[in-house]
Parts: structure tokens; C-alpha cells; sequence
């Protein structure tokens, strides 16, 4: 699932003239996921959804609370642009919301419909939806970095960024035995994405683009 078997899930392919370049590559800590740049390290393991900080927008986010043993790092996931932040922040939280529906196997998820709407909601539901049916989940880590920010107007952006889940592994969902044999999969993944900003002004990721094992996220 993070790594194997089941294959990156159903995406659309963002419109080209919001298309960034590319994920750019990692430092030696990076692994595809993680770097430091403008502001610290994001890590987020237990986490309640806040805020962004200095960036307009409401003050409240829905909660999301990952649980003991799994963790998204976020490396230079702020850029100093207000704007770029605000979209960086809820991109981050529409990450975690589809791996809190994953853990928790809800395909109804609320965080995930509040981060996440149009054929991304769908596409996402259908993820969480493939690894009940294989009774799996994950633990562990993924890190994620080199996020490129592109905002084309008040309500529209386009992110593309890196994810190395190196440190991450399946878990079976009934025994709960975790599953660490190497994968012929590139850990590696590149996830290109469009969002709205809706009336609330959280950045809702739209559509989706995902191409594991891109040489711009291993090198």
C-alpha cells in the first residue's frame, strides 16, 4: 500500500498551464521527502489541524489526529509567501487526511472531504476503499519535500512535491503483523496536484497526478 502491492491511486492529470517543473531534488536527509529550507522541519505524527500561521484564512481546520507509530514529515514546507504558505499548509493536511481515513478505514471520512473535493475526493475514496479490501494499513514514516508552489489567482494553485516511503510499511489490519521485505517498488513518488480555495478559504486539493519512482524525487 505505502510501498506495495497495490498501485498509486487513480489520478487526474492537472491542467498543463499549472503544471509545474518538477520536484526538485533532496539534501542528504531528504530520502525523497524531507529537507530543510525556509522554516523548520514540519513533523506531524499526533497532530490537531491549525491554523495557518500568518496567512489569512479561518481559524479553524478540521482535527486530524494520526495515531502512535505513524508520521508525516514535511520538509521545507514553507516557502515565507503568505499565499504559498496558506496552500502548503492545507496541501499537508490533505495528506494526512487520506492517511487518517486509511488508518481508520473510513471511506466517509469528514477530513477528507474537507480537504478534498472533485474527482480528488472520489479518487481518494477509492484508495481508502482498496486497502480495506486487502485488510491492510501502514505504519511508519513518510516524509515529504521540494514542495513547488504555482498560485495563478486568489482561488487557484498548483502544487507539485516529493514523498520517500522509504520508512514506510504495510500492516495487516487483523493480525496487525507489519510487513518489511523489501519492495521491487521505487519508494519514491511524485504527486502533482491543482486546488481551490473555497468559501471557508481552505485550499481544497481538486485533482491529482501521482508517478512513482520519478527520477526528479530519487536523485
Amino acid at each position: 500500500m505505502k510501498r506495495r502491492p497495490l498501485p498509486v491511486a487513480a489520478a487526474l492529470m492537472v491542467t498543463a498551464s499549472l503544471l509545474l517543473t518538477a520536484c526538485g531534488s533532496g539534501d542528504e536527509n531528504s530520502k525523497s521527502n524531507d529537507e530543510t529550507a525556509a522554516g523548520a522541519d514540519v513533523s506531524v505524527a499526533t497532530t490537531s489541524v491549525s491554523p495557518n500561521t500568518g496567512a489569512s484564512g479561518p481559524t479553524n481546520r478540521s482535527e486530524i489526529t494520526l495515531p502512535k507509530g505513524v508520521e508525516n514529515r514535511f520538509g521545507s514546507w514553507k516557502t515565507g509567501d503568505r499565499a504559498e504558505d496558506a496552500v502548503l499548509s492545507d496541501v499537508a493536511q490533505t495528506v494526512n487526511a487520506v492517511d487518517d481515513a486509511i488508518l481508520r478505514g473510513d471511506t466517509n471520512s469528514t477530513a477528507l472531504a474537507y480537504y478534498r473535493q472533485g474527482e480528488a475526493l472520489a479518487s481518494a475514496q477509492k484508495w481508502v476503499r482498496a486497502w480495506l479490501e486487502e485488510d491492510l494499513t501502514w505504519t511508519g514514516v513518510t516524509r515529504y519535500f521540494s514542495p513547488k508552489v504555482e498560485v495563478a489567482d486568489s482561488d487557484t494553485a498548483a502544487v507539485i512535491y516529493c514523498a520517500d516511503e522509504s520508512k514506510a510499511y504495510n500492516k495487516n489490519r487483523k493480525t496487525g503483523k507489519v510487513d518489511k521485505a523489501p519492495s521491487d517498488e521505487s519508494p519514491y513518488v511524485t504527486y502533482s496536484t491543482r486546488l481551490k480555495k473555497n468559501s471557508n478559504e481552505v485550499w481544497q486539493t481538486t485533482e491529482v497526478l501521482s508517478k512513482r519512482g520519478d527520477r526528479t524525487c530519487a536523485s
